[in-house]
Order: C-alpha cells, then structure tokens, then sequence
C-alpha cells in the first residue's frame, strides 16, 4: 500500500513544479483557479494521488474548482480523512462541492499571518478557540453581538501581538461549559440595509445555503444600495426558479426595492492579495 504523507496544501507559488516540507506537498495552483488547464488539473491530481495524504488543505474557492475537475474526471483520492479550509471565508457553496465531490468531513482553519492559527472547526460545527496561544476580544459589537475581533498573542516571543484587530467580524456565543464563535467575514466586506445596520458576508451566504448549481459568487452592492450578483455555475446554470429563491432571500435581508440583477460568468477575479471576496460594496 502507498505511504501516507499527511498533508497537500494548495499555494499560489508561481513555479510549475510542487514542493515538499516534511510530511506536507505544496502543490502549485494558479491565482486563478478558473484560468488553470486540464493539463494543469491533471497534473496536480496526479501529484496527490502519488502522495497519498490524509488530509487537504484548500483555500475554498480553488478547492471547489479543483473538486469539480476530479468530478468530471471520476478521480479520488481514497487516502483522504478530511479536508481544512483556510486563508478566507468558507462559504456554504464551496464546501457542498467539497463535500459531495470527495466525500470527507470539511474543517474551517480560520487564522491571520501575524498571529498564526486562531479558531479551528471541530466535528459538530463549533468553532473553537485556541486560548494557551492567544487571548480573544470582541470590540465594538453590534446589537446581534458581531464586533471587530482583537487577538493578543501570549506565546509568540519573537513578534508578539497586542491588542491586534485582525480586520475579520466574529460572534462570540458563551455557554454554561464552552464558547463558541462564528466567522461573519471581513469588515471591509459588509452591506448595508436600506434601514443602515449592516449585514455580513455570513449573512449573505446563509441565502446560498439550501441552494444548488454554485461554484462561487460575487455580490456587489453600490453606493445606492442596488446589488449585482455574479456567479460561477457548478455542473449548470441554477434554474430560474432555484435563482429567484436566492436572490428574493437577499431582497428581503437587505430590504431592497429593486430586484437584484443576475449574471452567470466563467471568472470572477480575486483580489491581489489573491483572496476572493464573496460581498463587497463598490
């Protein structure tokens, strides 16, 4: 039987040749996961299958793109226990795909380059914190208790971190025995309802979640309040019915008063960063 390497981690390295690290295989993808080639696929499928790893480790939306191919293609990967998603939102689109295509559990790995990993997804859904590494704040929250998460680092000696605002809105849930967090995206991220409060790419990717027919999507609000939404079709176009449920969804949420126009589109850039932004207001 194939030796288990432990981990395939999708990077954006701009080399056509994968690279090692220990037990993980860096295996090279483009900035666009929509430009790659079925050569290209290919190749990266098959470096996976020689490695045998136990586990995969996707940004979402090249996850998603990637498990579409191996779809089409009939190719698994049998060495597989589950699959982490991290360096941006894991939206409910993507992890279908991810789920239905190679057919393992789906973990977010939610972190920050400064502070390293923050809160990791464990097998009920919770997201939970890492509290001998780091200590949490919610600031500034909202009347739903959504605020701008702060972290400071207790262990990191060589750049420790004090009262860091990574940028992201998180939901702090206290119980009798345990916290749980949710992840509402980035700050810069939100919409605005025509009464003012704003609403978070968590929101809006909750009117995607009994949806089918998505790889990815955009929603772009503009300065009038007015929306766009562009998406990529996973195996075909969503139907006009499917559609009109989505989109009356986030109607309603945002209390628009004109109907939200639709696109289907092949890409949706990201931004230089190479993340992908799932809402964002012009």
């Amino acid at each position: 039987p194939p030796v288990c390497n432990g981990l395939v981690c999708f990077s954006n390295y701009t080399s056509k040749s994968a690279s090692t690290v220990g037990t993980a295989l860096f295996v090279n993808q483009a900035r666009i996961p929509f430009l790659l080639t079925e050569a290209e696929l290919a190749r990266m499928a098959g470096e996976i299958l020689e490695w045998s790893p136990q586990i995969l480790d996707f940004d979402p939306v090249h996850g998603a793109w990637f498990a579409l191919y191996c779809e089409r293609r009939g190719i698994k990967f049998p060495s597989v226990k589950f699959i982490l998603g991290s360096y941006e939102f894991v939206s409910v689109v993507h992890r279908k795909i991810l789920q239905r295509v190679f057919g393992v559990p789906v973990f977010n790995l939610y972190g920050a380059t400064e502070a390293g990993h923050l809160l990791m997804e464990n097998e009920v859904g919770e997201m939970k914190a890492s509290l001998e590494n780091v200590f949490y704040e919610i600031v500034e929250p909202d009347g739903r208790g959504v605020g701008d998460l702060v972290v400071t680092t207790l262990t990191n000696d060589f750049m420790p971190l004090i009262r860091y605002r990574v940028g992201d809105l998180v939901e702090r849930g206290e119980q009798p025995y345990a916290t749980n967090y949710l992840i509402h995206g980035r700050s810069r991220d939100i919409l605005r309802r025509r009464d003012g409060r704003r609403v978070t790419t968590l929101d809006i990717d909750q009117c995607f979640a009994g949806a089918n027919d998505f790889a990815h999507y955009q929603l772009r609000q503009t300065a009038d309040g007015d929306c766009r939404l562009q998406f990529i079709p996973d195996r075909e176009e969503p139907g006009a019915e499917e559609l009109k449920r989505v989109t009356e969804q986030i109607e309603n949420l945002l209390q628009l008063e004109n109907r939200i126009a639709t696109k289907a589109v092949k890409i949706l850039p990201p931004l230089p960063s190479g993340k992908f932004r799932l809402t964002c207001r012009a």
